[in-house]
C-alpha cells in the first residue's frame, strides 16, 4: 500500500543496501546528509530563540518552555497521525497506523522508557545550560560532547573508531580548552551546568542509537514515546517547582515579541527532535555529535552580532579554528568512509 506520509521516516531496522551514497566510497547516504543539514538549521536557530526568550526577556522558568515544547510536539504528532500524514511503526503506512486501537502498545512504551527519561533529562539540563554561558562559549563547551558520546558508545554498543576519527576528535576537544582557557566572564556554575548538558547529551544520543534501532518505531513514534512518558512528569515537577504561578505572574507573558520567540522555540524544537532522531538512527550518535561542531560556526557568528557578551581575544579565536577544523575534518574522513 502506498504510504502518503510527507516527511521523511527512520525506520528501526538497519538501511537497505541499495539505499543511494552521496558518492561512491562514500559511508553516509543521501538521506543521512539530509538529516544532518536539516538537524544544523534548526539547532542554530533553537538556541538563539531561547536565549532570546530566557536572556533577552529574562524569562525565569526554562522548564515551563520546555514543557511547552513537549506539548506542542505532541499535538502536532497526533494530529499529523490521525490525518494519516505520518505513521509512529517504522515499515507501515499511516493509513494501517491509523486502523489501529492504540497509538503505541503499552509494551513499547515501557520498553522505551529508558530512552523517554534520559530525553527528559537531556532537554532539562540543556535548556538551563543556555542561560548563564554567552552563546560563543556555550558552542565552543558543548564541542567537548564528543568525548563523553565516544565513551557512552563504546559502552552500550561496543562501537570502536579508526585513528582518523580519533584524531580529528582530539583536535575538536584541544580547541574547546584552548578557547575558553581566556573566557573572561567566565562563570562556574554557568561552565558546570554545561558539562552536565554534555554528558545528558551523550546518554540520550548514545540511547537513541540502541533502542531507536530495536524499538520496531521511526522517528515520529520515538517523539511520541519521548512526550507521553516525560509530559506529565514535567508538568508536576513545573508545578512542585512553583514555576507556573512564576509564569503566570511574568510581566511579558502576553507581550506579543514573547509569544513569537516562544512560539518559534516550540516549532523549532519539534523539528530539531525530529532531525535528531533521523540523524542518529541514519548516521550515528557521533556523526550527530559532530553535526552539533559544524553548526557552531554560524551559532557563534549570529550570538556574538545579537547577544554579545565575549569581549575578542586571539587565543579564543584560535581554539575556536582548532575545533572547525576538527570537525570538518571528521566529516571528510566520514564521508570517504575511514
Amino acid at each position: 500500500m502506498k504510504s502518503s506520509s510527507i516527511l521523511p521516516m527512520a525506520a528501526s531496522d538497519p538501511l537497505p543496501r541499495m539505499e543511494e551514497k552521496i558518492f561512491k566510497g562514500s559511508a553516509m547516504t543521501k538521506r543521512g546528509a539530509y538529516a544532518a543539514i536539516s538537524y544544523m538549521i534548526c539547532a542554530v536557530l533553537l538556541v538563539l530563540f531561547n536565549k532570546a526568550a530566557l536572556s533577552s526577556y529574562n524569562f525565569p522558568c526554562a522548564n515551563v518552555i520546555t514543557l511547552c515544547q513537549m506539548i506542542c510536539s505532541c499535538c502536532w504528532l497526533y494530529i499529523l497521525q490521525r490525518w494519516k500524514l505520518i505513521s509512529f511503526n517504522s515499515n507501515e503506512s499511516p493509513v494501517i497506523s491509523e486502523n489501529s486501537k492504540t497509538l503505541i502498545p503499552l509494551k513499547t512504551l515501557i520498553d522505551t522508557s529508558p530512552l523517554a527519561f534520559t530525553y527528559l533529562l537531556y532537554m532539562l539540563v540543556t535548556m538551563e545550560s543556555v542561560r548563564g554561558v554567552n552563546v560563543p562559549m556555550y558552542t565552543t563547551l558543548r564541542r567537548t560532547t564528543v568525548v563523553f558520546t565516544m565513551i557512552m558508545e563504546y559502552v552500550l554498543v561496543r562501537q570502536k573508531y579508526t585513528r582518523p576519527i580519533l584524531g580529528s576528535v582530539a583536535l575538536i576537544v584541544l580547541g574547546a580548552f584552548i578557547a575558553g582557557a581566556r573566557d573572561l566572564s567566565f562563570d562556574s556554575y554557568g561552565y558546570l551546568v554545561v558539562f552536565l548538558s554534555n554528558i545528558s547529551t551523550a546518554i540520550y544520543l548514545a540511547t537513541i542509537s540502541r533502542f531507536g534501532k530495536s524499538s520496531g518505531l521511526n522517528s515520529f513514534g520515538l517523539m511520541w514515546c519521548n512526550g507521553i512518558l516525560c509530559g506529565p512528569i514535567l508538568l508536576l515537577w513545573t508545578l512542585f517547582r512553583g514555576d507556573l504561578e512564576m509564569t503566570m505572574n511574568f510581566p511579558y507573558l502576553l507581550s506579543p515579541g514573547f509569544l513569537i520567540v516562544l512560539l518559534l522555540s516550540c516549532i523549532l524544537a519539534f523539528f530539531l527532535n525530529y532531525s535528531i532522531f533521523l540523524n542518529t538512527t541514519l548516521n550515528s550518535a557521533l556523526t550527530q555529535t559532530i553535526c552539533g561542531n559544524l553548526k557552531d560556526l554560524f551559532t557563534i557568528t549570529l550570538g556574538w552580532i545579537i547577544f554579545g557578551g565575549l569581549p575578542f581575544d586571539l587565543l579564543n579565536v584560535i581554539g575556536q579554528l582548532l575545533g572547525f577544523i576538527g570537525s570538518g575534518l571528521y566529516a571528510y574522513y566520514k564521508l570517504i568512509g575511514k
